[in-house]
């Protein structure tokens, strides 16, 4: 069995800061739904100015048009 010499105690849970912890996560769940908002529209960006004959200023309108428009509405 491992033994433990650090002579400190083994449960770290009573020390935690639970109100920066809740901000870290709520940070992480901005980040990761933002993030794929913007992912998204890249790729409706890239549908419209690669594949369809809008051409590439459009794809790029769209992109920007798409995202903007998705965080308004997410926030």
């Amino acid at each position: 069995m491992a033994e433990h010499h650090g002579g400190g105690e083994l449960g770290f849970a009573d020390k935690m800061d639970y109100r920066e912890h809740d901000k870290t996560y709520a940070l992480f769940l901005n980040l990761v739904k933002f993030g794929s908002i913007w992912v998204v529209a890249i790729l409706i960006g890239m549908l419209v100015g690669l594949i369809t004959s809008a051409g590439l200023f459009a794809g790029i309108i769209a992109f920007a048009v798409s995202g903007t428009v998705a965080t308004f509405l997410m926030k």
